[in-house]
């Protein structure tokens, strides 16, 4: 394994229609598939080790893409490397699971559900990118949505929970901030590489101090293992990067509603679960936030090109 740079990443510039279509559809795949997450949490993996399941989903993955990428990180992006993944995965995913574990799960997809107004925010601060009126109701649209979609009348309350959903959201919106401002002289897939194998060492010493090791991994645990890593997180998480790097973070960040959907959606086709008007309800909206909050992010980006 190399020290050298990879091929450069590609570079931001103005993309006609048919290309930026493509570029939302791919990285679109990534929210998408980390909706099944739940599915296979619940179903193929043992139960009770949260840190240690977030550790074996990012450092087997990072290091496999270490592997083919053969190029490590040095210099600046060192350090970038493992605070990007402190944010995107080891943060991220420890305030998550706090999160999961307090409250129900509607509630915790409904506070994560704010990081598009995070996103906003932050791109405005960070990037100086300007922040419509359109793109903040299309987010507060996507919210209500995810309420209706995954809220129940029986949900509770509890604050540290609350405190985690916030926390975790804030985590990922600095990481996909940051990532597009600190563009790597590598490639997407190099640097998913990068941030998978530093968050999976930084969560490495806590789950093992925390947490038993399982001894009696099944066939099962082993297919839940090898799709959180491999597909749902080495995978999905270069589609997410290059979309990043290609697109505006608030346009990619709109893209995140698409969890709790396809959460649900599983979980009305593999568990026997049951799709209310309400639910329904909440589905037209999620598409409708995700829609408009595109159309307002895209005319921002054709007022800068021709503003330039």
């Amino acid at each position: 394994m190399t020290s050298n740079s990879a091929p450069v990443a590609d570079p931001v510039v103005p993309q006609a229609p048919s290309i930026r279509g493509f570029d939302i559809l791919s990285t679109a795949i990534a929210p998408a598939i980390w909706g099944s997450t739940y599915v296979v949490a619940t179903e193929l993996l043992p139960a009770g080790i949260p840190l240690t399941v977030a550790m074996l989903r990012a450092l087997p993955a990072g290091i496999a893409l270490l592997v083919i990428v053969r190029t490590l990180p040095r210099g600046v992006w060192l350090w970038r490397s493992f605070l990007l993944g402190a944010f995107n995965f080891a943060i991220f995913w420890w305030l998550l699971f706090v999160s999961a574990y307090r409250l129900p799960g509607g509630v915790a997809a409904t506070v994560g559900a704010i990081q598009p107004l995070i996103v906003l925010g932050l791109s405005r601060v960070v990037l100086g990118s300007p922040v419509r009126q359109a793109a903040i109701a299309s987010a507060f649209v996507g919210i209500v949505g995810v309420a209706l979609l995954v809220l129940t009348p029986a949900a509770r309350l509890d604050p540290i929970g609350i405190a985690a959903g916030l926390g975790g959201a804030l985590s990922m919106a600095c990481g996909t901030v940051l990532s597009r401002k600190w563009q790597p002289p590598v490639s997407a897939l190099t640097f998913t590489a990068w941030q998978l194998t530093a968050g999976g060492l930084l969560l490495l010493p806590i789950a093992l101090s925390l947490e038993p090791f399982p001894s009696d991994l099944t066939v099962a645990n082993a297919l839940g293992f090898a799709w959180l890593g491999l597909i749902g997180a080495a995978a999905t998480y270069f589609l997410w990067l290059r979309g990043i790097a290609r697109l505006e973070p608030a346009v990619v960040s709109f893209l995140l509603f698409l969890s709790p959907l396809t959460a649900v959606v599983l979980g009305w086709l593999f568990l026997d679960q049951t799709l209310s008007p309400a639910q329904c309800s909440g589905m037209v909206l999620i598409v409708g936030g995700i829609w408009f909050g595109q159309r307002s992010q895209k005319k921002v980006v054709s007022q800068r090109l021709i503003g330039n």
